[in-house]
């Protein structure tokens, strides 16, 4: 009985944190993911099919996203991306303690 106790105890524990976990996205956040769409609009090479990539960033204290690495197939994505995001200045401030986004991207052709 005993051990029944001490189980169902884990058990409540486990799903507890699951569920004090949230991950839905900050007004901040959202407000990133619409800056970068913009900086990603119309890219200079030809899109043959659907492009994705893993993009990992942090903002510094000035403001500016620093990208810190690119998840991607494509090599020519992985320029685009990295030369149209790294130091380039967001609106958003997000505070002074430092976070790592990672954000997924997709580019389609329009």
């Amino acid at each position: 009985m005993k051990k029944l106790n001490v189980l169902l105890l884990a058990v409540a524990f486990a799903i507890s944190s699951v569920a004090s976990a949230g991950t839905n996205p900050t007004k901040i956040e959202n407000a990133l993911n619409k800056e970068i769409k913009t900086l990603l609009k119309k890219p200079s090479f030809k899109i043959k099919k659907e492009l994705t990539a893993y993009v990992t960033f942090t903002l510094n204290s000035k403001g500016e996203i620093v990208v810190l690495s690119v998840d991607s197939k494509s090599e020519t994505l992985d320029g685009f991306i990295k030369s149209r995001l790294n130091y380039k200045k967001v609106g958003t401030q997000y505070g002074s303690e430092a976070k790592v986004f990672k954000m997924p991207v997709r580019i389609i052709e329009e």
